[in-house]
């Protein structure tokens, strides 16, 4: 009771109502939805603590200590508690955060003086509390750096438990550090590694954790690292490991040792090591027990963290009616505050969204479409849910003349390459040139815009001269057009303007430079690729190879996408070997013979709202269950 008592639930003030018990001190206050900006920024507190976690990662004896740098309103208090916005991160002496690469700065108390980001400019006005943590084992906390294990995951629990008075903190002189200005509701942002702890620690169900924001996020490492067998950068956990940990190499170098082995690079398989760093369905934490709602966004070019990582946790989430949001862009890795014509949405929302779920404020946000889609250079559109409600599975099948239809191939026709060694570009090039290292196959011209979202999945039988083989499926869309150039800047321009949201102060500006999209024209985009180690077609655990000769059932998804092949475009089908764009292995060089008659590319496409368009009296409109896609005229020779 004594504890229930001292997390009573802060004072909220409506503009133009007066509650039934009004507070007679410093109050938020709620206008529109929204709380308004009546603290202080600069006279905000500044201070800083270090959280106690149950782990001790550098084997020192004792317990390591999580730094956790805090700005708050100067009222907040026993008698004005607040809530938290979370940003743990490994990043905040590296790298830095956001386009511009902001790092942390600290006076000569050494507290904090400035915070990166826009999130405390913003929010501190406004009634939060924000606390930038420094990941265990990265600038100023104790520990080495568990590349999102146990020990990272733990010492991120400890500051909910810490807001909620069940784990203990302590000032630099060893006194203990008590959060008496704290409502016990905190919500984790961060993008990259730092929205992946966010989604770690929502998988642990630590009580007090309203709501996440994981923005290009990881919520597999495996998937992160692998994909069905095949192995995209080996010693990576090590390789990360010493990028985020300013510590002396010597301190953690048995750490990272253990990383690598624990990793086992050398079979590609899934094991004890992925399955604690698996949020979905893992061993530390799961999507089975996510209380806290989730704010998604991800983009479907990102290929550094790639888009199943977002997918496969929305899924999961879905499964289990978890409180959610989602937005989607077609940048590379890129931060919502950076979507060109974006920024001002996005502050807003993100406002609205710790509104409600951190204080309460019933603004709308959850009776609003659910997912809001990008799905061109400059063409936003909202929907009730993601993948588009209406899309169904549609089967495209490859033929031996090198079309792709909807029609199955004659029986005995086959298809044949060598798993070799080749790039994304070389795979794509020229596919109506036969070439040793891959087979293509194109649906002639569109007659009308096709949208495609969600996974496809692709099903192949195919039979080896060796035990296995590497396989890359890529999906194309073969047509001249304007697209978003995601590998250049990542699909940004960084401007010399800026704006600025929240307040500011000589030392921590709430201001940044705008951005641009980088548009190209080319002739093909590839739009889903997808990979597997064939000897993982049955278990990502315990590889199965295959018998010389002889034909398996080999079945895989792509990575997601959300993309329209427009009217006169042709969709391409590309099955080849070993892909040196995204992975470091070698090839097997084995000989694959592919029955085309049973293997196909489904592609999970939104026909009733392309037949919208579509008079019923054409000639391609057979109803909402079926499209004529016409016959290619490229073939194979």
């Amino acid at each position: 009771m004594l504890l229930r008592a001292a997390m009573a639930a802060v004072a909220v003030t409506a503009i133009g109502a007066v509650p039934a018990h009004a507070a007679t001190g410093p109050a938020i206050t709620v206008d529109q939805g929204r709380t308004q900006p009546v603290f202080s920024y600069a006279d905000a507190v500044r201070e800083h603590v270090y959280v106690e976690s149950s782990v001790d990662s550098d084997s020192d004896g004792r317990l390591d200590r999580v730094r956790v740098d805090i700005i708050r309103p100067r009222e907040s208090g026993p008698a004005l508690k607040v809530p938290t916005i979370i940003d743990e991160s490994p990043y905040y002496d590296n790298s830095g955060r956001g386009n511009e690469s902001e790092r942390k700065v600290y006076d000569a108390a050494g507290e904090p003086a400035k915070f990166p980001l826009f999130y405390d400019n913003y929010f501190v006005p406004r009634g939060y509390a924000v606390l930038n943590v420094d990941m265990v084992g990265t600038t100023k906390s104790d520990g080495c750096p568990d590349v999102s294990g146990k020990a990272d995951v733990l010492g991120g629990k400890a500051v909910v438990d810490w807001l909620n008075g069940r784990a203990p903190a302590y000032h630099d002189d060893g006194s203990p550090a008590v959060a008496d200005w704290s409502t016990g509701k905190a919500g984790m942002i961060g993008k990259s590694y730092d929205g992946t702890l966010a989604n770690a620690v929502a998988a642990t169900g630590v009580q007090g954790l309203e709501t996440i924001v994981p923005i290009s996020a990881i919520s597999s490492w495996y998937k992160y690292q692998r994909s069905n067998g095949v192995i995209y950068n080996y010693n990576y956990m090590s390789y990360l490991s010493r990028v985020i940990d300013t510590d002396p190499p010597a301190k953690c170098a048995a750490k990272r040792a253990q990383l690598d082995a624990d990793a086992d690079d050398a079979t590609g398989n899934y094991n004890g090591f992925w399955a604690e760093r698996d949020y979905v369905a893992g061993s530390l934490g799961d999507a089975s027990k996510v209380h806290a709602s989730v704010f998604v966004v991800h983009t479907v070019n990102d290929l550094n963290v790639k888009p199943d990582n977002f997918s496969v946790w929305w899924q999961a989430l879905a499964d289990r009616n978890v409180p959610r949001k989602i937005w989607i862009g077609r940048y590379q890795h890129v931060d919502p505050f950076d979507f060109e014509g974006r920024r001002d949405l996005w502050v807003d929302t993100l406002h609205r969204w710790f509104d409600h779920w951190l204080l309460g404020v019933d603004n709308g946000i959850m009776r609003e479409p659910r997912a809001d889609v990008q799905v061109g250079p400059a063409e936003w559109i909202t929907q009730r849910d993601w993948p588009a409600p209406l899309a169904r599975k549609i089967p495209l099948r490859p033929a031996a003349d090198g079309s792709l239809g909807l029609l199955p191939a004659r029986k005995g026709e086959t298809a044949a390459f060598t798993d070799t060694r080749q790039s994304e570009d070389a795979m794509v090039a020229d596919v109506g040139t036969a070439t040793p290292g891959r087979v293509a196959f194109t649906t002639g011209e569109l007659p009308m815009n096709l949208r495609m979202s969600g996974t496809p999945e692709v099903d192949l039988r195919i039979s080896l001269d060796k035990p296995t083989s590497n396989l890359t499926a890529l999906l194309v869309d073969f047509g001249e057009d304007t697209r978003i150039d995601w590998r250049l800047g990542q699909g940004i321009t960084t401007l010399a303007e800026e704006d600025c949201h929240g307040d500011s102060t000589a030392s921590d500006d709430a201001c940044y430079k705008k951005v641009a999209a980088n548009l190209a024209t080319r002739p093909l985009e590839v739009v889903a690729r997808g990979w597997i180690d064939a000897q993982n077609r049955g278990s990502l655990t315990e590889p199965s190879p295959l018998t010389p000769g002889t034909y398996a059932q080999v079945t895989w998804k792509t990575l997601p996408q959300e993309y329209t092949f427009k009217k006169g475009h042709r969709i391409g089908l590309v099955i080849a070997g070993t892909d040196s764009t995204y992975s470091r292995e070698q090839a097997t060089g084995a000989n694959v013979t592919v029955d085309l008659r049973k293997s196909s590319v489904s592609l999970p496409l939104d026909l009733v709202g392309a037949l919208i368009n579509l008079p019923k009296g054409h000639k391609d409109w057979h109803g909402p269950k079926q499209v004529r896609l016409p016959v290619p005229e490229i073939k194979l020779y």
